[in-house]
């Protein structure tokens, strides 16, 4: 009995003892196995050359395995020696030593540069990074957006000769694959990208359509120039020292024949048309062939298509290879999606869990009511969503053929599904909604009335509808000039004798900001007397001039530059004039006013922004509210900002404490020589009493928005923050000039809640 009662309370844990037991035995043997005798093969694989018995070995390991464990190496630098600053590359590709993948070279000449390699550059150019065309033709004038190598000797063998090493001296070493190819081929650009990404780039290869060369007998080949030949970066080096002998001892009238002798007599390297697993296909059109009617498999499958005498022959077979490509593209697409709906049901979330349209990703979804994504609403005339604020404008340019491509497209797609059962016809767009989500595109939801008729000739009007989804496609990056954040910023800063006394907290707060850190900054004072100010009286300015100098004294390495102009309807246009002529071209203008505040975050970001030749940066500051209705706040992002409070009005994206003056453009950064551009255009486009009249009522950025070409880039700054203060507006002014200064104004006094609640307690003191 005391047995069983036993077993009965040990029967739920003999499960665990008999694991432990058995873990615990599988633990010994293998300590045993390993402290045996004998050594790891491992280890004696890694040892010296001394055999596995080294006598120096430790703890059972061999003293070559120390070379696998990591030791900390310290930094130690000889005080003696001077300090060499490190370089670092512009990009870190060059760092790192990567290549471009592939080179396309187009042999052309006089007769048809303009004619076939115009039609080559507008099937291939967008699909490699770089397509170069090499004639003979001295001083050939260039088409627009190619870029042609003249080498002035259009004999075969030496444009040949010369192309090749044009390559290797100035891109022998950006690039891995170079394609050589005439002006009078077509070439399936994807194709041949994808191939050059699948081959090997560390062997000497010449891949091509090879052909026998012309009454020998030998069993090596050449690369038919007419449908191109893929020449490895390797290959090209081994090739560069051989290139005057070839040039001299091979007689040939073709060029690819020569390169193909020249490979084989130099390197014994002949042309093959297949290379680990991956065949070059070619296809030889007849004469009057019509490509939309070609479907044969050898044309389906072809990287390279030839001969194409006319340029429009180039077109057709352009659009006939992007047809099929889009073909088979939407199949993949097909077949995904099917892949996509088999799996869903296996996932936790089934069905449910599917999103539409299919492979796509999910709406976002908001975790707070600011986050909301809004809809806006549009008629086939009308939109209510407008840029300025209006709650109507006329639905016109990029917005309207948006709409029209929906409905066309959602009319298309209706027809596709239903016919020949239905057939719809557009009526009219009832109500029409769309918004953007950054996670999937632009999405639209259409309310149609559609008139549907049946196979019979019945006719019906029907009201539908339907969502649409125009997905966002592939991200590419932009290519921008470089910029450095090393440039030195000369800030400009007008001064009107009524803004005399703020300068000196402006120059206080400029020498804490800029001349304490040592920015590379410099700062220019441009004070603007009026008619009868300062003469046979005191001096308006005297207290800035003092204070500029007490900065210089105690900042030795600052200057602080000031010039004195007087004026009796100061325009900023004007002003900014007498500052361009003192300084160099290309000298960064950062202009400014008395109640700025620039940090070294702000003038950063004036050097990243402002691009010469490219793009004029005008923040956006923060102006504070009132502080008679408002308590001062900083907005986020801001050193010492308080924490967004609860009264934060979303749609203006501005804290309690103050808002983003959208307003007020008086900031910007800019080159010099850039707005001498702009200038002199406006100067060409208005003349005499107009542009006088123009500049009294034009701001700089005005001037960068409406007579130069440049990018006009506006943000906001959240390291710009001002004080509440009231604009001088004058009548002066242009009226929409005027306009903006008063709305600024009457902005910056506090958010709407602030001043309802001014005006009721106003009410509330008045009623009592």
């Amino acid at each position: 009995m005391r047995l069983s009662s036993l077993l009965a309370l040990l029967r739920p844990v003999l499960p665990l003892i008999l694991g432990l037991s058995l873990g615990c035995s599988l633990s010994l043997l293998r300590v045993s196995w390993i402290q045996g005798e004998g050594e790891d093969p491992c280890v004696e694989a890694v040892g010296k050359p001394g055999g596995p018995q080294n006598p120096d070995s430790k703890n059972g390991l061999d003293q070559g395995d120390e070379d696998f464990r990591p030791r900390i190496v310290p930094y130690y630098r000889d005080p003696n020696k001077p300090y060499k600053k490190v370089l670092r590359t512009r990009y870190i590709q060059t760092e790192l030593g990567s290549r471009e993948r592939l080179l396309v070279a187009v042999l052309t000449s006089r007769a048809t540069l303009s004619t076939l390699a115009v039609a080559v550059n507008r099937t291939v150019a967008h699909h490699f990074p770089r397509l170069l065309y090499f004639t003979g033709q001295r001083g050939a004038r260039a088409p627009a957006g190619m870029q042609v190598v003249s080498h002035g000797d259009e004999r075969p063998a030496w444009l040949m000769s010369e192309t090749l090493r044009h390559l290797h001296t100035h891109f022998g070493a950006d690039y891995d694959w170079f394609f050589i190819m005439q002006d009078d081929t077509y070439v399936q650009a994807p194709r041949l990208a994808a191939l050059a990404g699948h081959l090997s780039i560390n062997q000497d290869l010449y891949l091509g359509h090879a052909e026998e060369f012309i009454g020998t007998g030998e069993q090596a080949r050449y690369c038919h120039g007419g449908f191109g030949y893929l020449l490895s970066r390797s290959l090209l080096l081994r090739l560069r020292p051989h290139l005057d002998g070839c040039r001299g001892d091979i007689l040939s009238a073709r060029p690819d024949e020569w390169l193909g002798r020249c490979l084989i007599d130099t390197l014994g390297i002949g042309c093959v048309s297949q290379h680990q697993g991956q065949q070059y296909r070619s296809f030889e059109l007849a004469k009057n062939r019509d490509p939309e009617k070609e479907g044969s498999p050898a044309f389906l499958s072809a990287f390279a298509v030839h001969p194409v005498p006319e340029g429009t022959l180039m077109y057709r077979l352009h659009k006939r290879f992007s047809a099929l490509e889009l073909e088979r593209a939407y199949s993949e697409i097909e077949q995904l999606q099917a892949q996509i709906r088999n799996l869903t049901v296996l996932t936790p979330e089934g069905e449910a869990g599917l999103s539409w349209p299919v492979g796509l990703p999910a709406p976002f979804t908001p975790h707070s009511r600011f986050e909301v994504l809004g809809w806006d609403y549009f008629t086939e005339q009308h939109t209510f969503a407008c840029a300025d604020g209006a709650p109507k404008c006329p639905l016109q340019g990029a917005s309207r053929a948006d709409v029209g491509d929906a409905v066309d497209t959602a009319l298309e797609q209706l027809n596709r599904r239903y016919q020949p059962r239905l057939r719809f016809q557009k009526q009219r767009l009832l109500n029409g909604y769309r918004r953007f989500d950054p996670a999937r595109g632009m999405e639209y939801t259409l309310d149609l009335l559609l008139e549907a008729v049946t196979q019979r000739g019945h006719r019906r009007s029907l009201a539908r509808r339907v969502s649409l989804l125009r997905p966002l496609s592939r991200v590419e990056i932009l290519p921008m000039p470089y910029v450095t954040e090393a440039t030195r910023v000369q800030l400009v800063l007008p001064l009107l004798v009524a803004e005399a006394p703020a300068a000196l907290a402006f120059l206080e707060a400029f020498a804490a900001s800029v001349l304490e850190p040592r920015e590379h900054a410099l700062l220019t004072l441009l004070l603007v007397y009026g008619p009868r100010e300062g003469r046979g009286g005191p001096d308006p300015f005297l207290g800035v001039k003092a204070a500029a100098a007490e900065l210089e004294r105690r900042y030795p390495a600052a200057r602080l530059a000031w010039l004195a102009v007087r004026a009796e309807a100061p325009s900023q246009v004007r002003l900014m004039d007498v500052i361009s002529k003192k300084h160099p071209v290309d000298t960064l203008f950062f202009l400014t006013t008395v109640w700025t505040r620039p940090g070294s975050e702000v003038l950063n970001r004036c050097r990243m922004n402002a691009i010469s030749g490219w793009q004029a940066f005008f923040p956006v500051h923060f102006q504070e509210f009132n502080p008679a209705l408002s308590p001062q706040r900083s907005p986020p992002g801001v050193p010492g900002a308080d924490p967004p409070s609860p009264g934060v009005d979303p749609s203006r994206g501005a804290p309690v404490g103050g808002r983003f003056d959208r307003q007020a453009s008086a900031e910007g950064c800019f080159y010099n020589a850039d707005y001498l551009a702009a200038r002199a255009r406006l100067a060409g486009e208005l003349a005499g009493q107009e542009e006088e009249e123009a500049l009294e009522g034009l701001e700089v950025m005005d001037v960068f928005l409406r007579f130069s070409g440049l990018h006009l880039f506006r943000a906001v700054e959240p390291g710009l923050v001002q004080k509440f203060s009231l604009r001088d507006c004058s009548p002066r002014l242009s009226e929409e000039l005027y306009h903006r200064c008063r709305l600024s104004n009457l902005e910056g006094l506090g958010a709407r809640t602030q001043l309802a609640m001014a005006l009721f307690e106003q009410e509330q003191a008045n009623s009592t």
